[in-house]
């Protein structure tokens, strides 16, 4: 069998493998909804992991069995906040509620995600927005997609004109990268057009995959939050690496996704 010919097969076979990834997540998605609504207001910090954590068990108890059923070789990542390198062999990296925080403050900005990790790289990525009903989903080699329809990230060639943005990693995070977050955001405001700062970072990384931004860097972070907005970013022509343009890799110390005519610029100004 000739490589194209094989090559040919596993885009097949990765393509049904995304339908049926989506009908899970799209699952879901929907019962994060019912869910969504109320403003509670919670006293202390344990009372607030105990509302995230149900949410997420809300969409886990749809996602894993119906992932798991999909591909039940393949590992399962635990915990969304996790980084670094994978073991060998296929991994679902999920997060069951990403901008979890903002859905129980009854905030618009978030969604459910799954990516399928291979030997460490994304092939195949969901992320759907239940309150808009939207889907976005990016397989390698294939393309990035909108409910179906190609995505493509912005032709903006100076920095001066772009809008870009950078979320939070994570509550709690080290000081040192709590004031490189803070540098950042100041050295974008000089050079950029306009700075957003929110979370979370897949909104953000979907908005540069339909060309609505035209950067986004943070620092830190975990597989969770990036793996997903990494993939449709490439396949929707974009580049990606750490601040100072390096590859980039689950273990980076930062992450940076940009169309490339802005790339340069953002490293640059993100290593000031």
């Amino acid at each position: 069998m000739s490589e194209t010919l094989q090559t040919t097969d596993a885009t097949v076979f990765d393509a049904d493998l995304l339908d049926r990834t989506a009908s899970a997540v799209r699952a879901a998605g929907s019962a994060l909804r019912e869910r969504f609504g109320e403003v509670v207001r919670y006293e202390t910090r344990d009372e607030l992991m105990r509302a995230l954590a149900a949410n997420d068990d809300t969409a886990l108890d749809i996602l894993r069995p119906r992932l798991t059923h999909l591909r039940p070789d393949a590992g399962w990542v635990e915990d969304e906040l996790d980084g670094g390198a994978l073991p060998p062999g296929e991994w679902w990296v999920v997060d069951p509620a990403e901008g979890n925080v903002n859905h129980l403050h009854a905030l618009p900005e978030w969604a459910v995600t799954a990516t399928l990790v291979r030997d460490n790289r994304p092939v195949l990525t969901v992320v759907h927005l239940p309150l808009t009903g939207e889907t976005y989903t990016a397989l390698a080699g294939a393309g990035a997609h909108l409910d179906g329809r190609p995505l493509s990230v912005s032709p903006t060639a100076d920095l001066g004109l772009s809008i870009v943005a950078t979320s939070q990693a994570r509550p709690d995070e080290d000081e040192k990268v709590v004031r490189r977050v803070g540098s950042s955001i100041t050295a974008m405001l000089f050079d950029a057009l306009v700075v957003r700062t929110a979370v979370p970072s897949t909104l953000h990384l979907l908005n540069v995959a339909a060309g609505r931004i035209d950067a986004f860097w943070q620092f830190a972070g975990a597989r969770a939050d990036l793996l997903p907005g990494a993939l449709l970013v490439t396949e929707a022509g974009g580049r990606i690496s750490d601040a100072e343009g390096r590859p980039w890799t689950p273990q980076s110390a930062s992450f940076l996704a940009a169309a490339p005519g802005v790339h340069a610029e953002a490293v640059t100004t993100l290593s000031r």
